[in-house]
């Protein structure tokens, strides 16, 4: 199986290098609206933001950051395929404008933004990190009434285009192999997500001080969401790129992608990351292969022994749909011209 993965240096505001209804997935983590790291950012893209935000008017600055995302969103309903799903991270900001402090909801904004454009908001996940201060509060300390709760948690907005699901023919090889283990389902299917910086996370060894300032999100966020929302096949976009941590997932995960970064120097450094993806991919699939066999090792101590089989590895699964489950490796890397081409192979063979 082979893999295309494009890289477009420039404005997602403009995809116009992406074909109309071309995309199966959009997964992405955009600069959070009032949060001081991405000012510059938005002054750039907007001047009335830098006056906005000198005057103290953080209602109008907040307003007009997300106007320059919308345009954003305005191109990924146009590639994005009818039932094609949007993944959007994206935490809330504290902020101090002219005086007074007070949440900016970019969560909310975004919401009413996607629904507007016709998606369908579908249950979204509250991904908990844990703070790093010892300090639980904001405000006046130990006595009421003027102290704030501590935002420890992220928000992953899920959408989908034009209301109906995706069809397939039965039986389609490319749903039945990408299909995941009954416990993992279990574990990414629930609204709170308190140990993303767990398992895949440790296996990616990247410390390039880029991903400091791309504000880049863990690996296994966008592995994740790929995995539960598309099939071999399909093509995964990520239109605020940063270090191509989405396409390093899009390629340990089987499927193609495109990102879009408006700086270059994200993506000059990014054959360096490409360069480890056959080891991730197979330390990835190691992973979730082993997981797998210490879940099953649990059950059968607990008596419970399962019914189906795995055809490609010589485990038991919960439920039938798990039997052609295939994990993939990147054997090889071939740069083109846009980006990259990997070869993979099906991780441990066939019986």
């Amino acid at each position: 199986m082979d893999t295309t993965h494009r890289v477009i240096v420039g404005d997602s505001r403009d995809l116009s290098a992406v074909a109309d209804d071309s995309v199966e997935l959009v997964v992405t983590s955009p600069p959070y609206p009032m949060i001081e790291l991405w000012d510059d950012l938005f002054v750039d893209l907007d001047a009335d933001i830098e006056a906005a935000l000198e005057a103290g008017d953080g209602r109008a600055a907040f307003d007009a950051m997300h106007a320059q995302l919308d345009r954003v969103w305005d191109e990924i309903s146009r590639v994005l395929t009818d039932g094609g799903i949007a993944c959007v991270n994206v935490g809330d900001a504290t902020r101090t404008v002219d005086g007074s402090f007070r949440v900016y909801p970019n969560h909310a904004r975004i919401l009413e933004a996607f629904t507007e454009r016709g998606f369908d908001p579908l249950p979204d996940i509250l991904w908990r990190k844990p703070a790093n201060s010892a300090a639980k509060f904001m405000g006046s300390g130990m006595i009421p009434p003027n102290a704030y709760v501590t935002l420890e948690h992220e928000y992953v907005l899920i959408f989908r285009k034009s209301g109906e699901s995706r069809s397939f023919e039965a039986g389609a090889d490319c749903r039945y192999e990408a299909a995941y283990f009954w416990e993992e389902r279990n574990r990414w299917f629930t609204d709170v997500w308190t140990d993303v910086r767990g398992q895949l996370q440790s296996l990616e060894s990247d410390d390039d001080d880029l991903r400091d300032r791309s504000a880049a999100y863990p690996l296994e966020i966008p592995y994740r969401l790929i995995c539960m929302y598309s099939t071999y096949g399909d093509t995964v976009l990520d239109p605020f790129w940063g270090t191509g941590t989405t396409s390093l997932a899009a390629m340990c995960a089987g499927r193609d992608s495109i990102g879009c970064e408006l700086e270059s120097e994200f993506v000059s450094v990014f054959d360096e990351r490409v360069a480890n993806v056959p080891d991730l991919s197979r330390s990835i699939a190691r992973t979730r292969l082993e997981s797998h066999r210490s879940f099953v090792a649990d059950r059968r101590e607990a008596g419970d022994d399962l019914e189906y089989r795995a055809e490609h590895y010589d485990v038991p699964v919960v439920t039938k749909m798990e039997r052609e489950l295939s994990l993939y490796a990147v054997d090889d890397v071939k740069p083109t011209a846009d980006g990259y081409r990997l070869e993979h192979a099906r991780f441990g063979g066939e019986r």
